[in-house]
């Protein structure tokens, strides 16, 4: 099946990596500012009021990809969709960050981990009641994760959420 199929930015984001980001949101203490453009600011209504949201963006610099990869805490190869690479066929992220304050048409936000200059696709406003979910597995990283869960930049990403 063919489909002609386009998506345009509808901001950039702006972050202090130049080259390389942080692996989660949860892992970075940065602050970023996602900038709207004008023809979509209208569309920033009423986010104030969430302490998160959810940023849909290009991995701009991303150029082929493999099914195969190395992830981040584990040695041994996995299938490309049961990790989140960043070399992928649609080079589509996704982060959830904490929303710190608008700006008219610019939302600094806490946890940035997207380089800077970063095409923004769309935003969507965390609402733990739909995207949170119960009963989870998380398969390979069974065990391996948790003590990166305590690690410093997690910790210190909550101090971020209180500037």
């Amino acid at each position: 099946m063919k489909m002609n199929f386009v998506m345009k930015p509808i901001g950039v984001i702006h972050s202090p990596f130049k080259e390389k980001a942080p692996i989660q949101p949860g892992f970075s203490t940065e602050i970023g500012e996602v900038a709207v453009f004008d023809e979509y600011r209208d569309g920033l209504k009423d986010l104030e009021g969430f302490s998160h949201v959810i940023l849909i963006y290009l991995f701009h610099k991303s150029r082929g990809y493999s099914l195969r990869v190395k992830p981040y805490l584990d040695e041994e190869k996995k299938g490309l969709f049961a990790t989140r690479a960043p070399r992928r066929p649609n080079q589509i992220g996704i982060s959830i960050v904490r929303l710190l304050r608008k700006k008219g048409g610019v939302l600094v936000v806490g946890g940035i981990d997207v380089l800077d200059g970063t095409p923004l696709l769309d935003i969507k406003p965390y609402v733990p009641g739909f995207d949170n979910v119960a009963d989870v597995r998380v398969g390979w990283l069974e065990g391996k994760y948790e003590n990166h869960l305590r690690s410093r930049a997690f910790v210190e990403v909550r101090k971020v959420a209180r500037r």
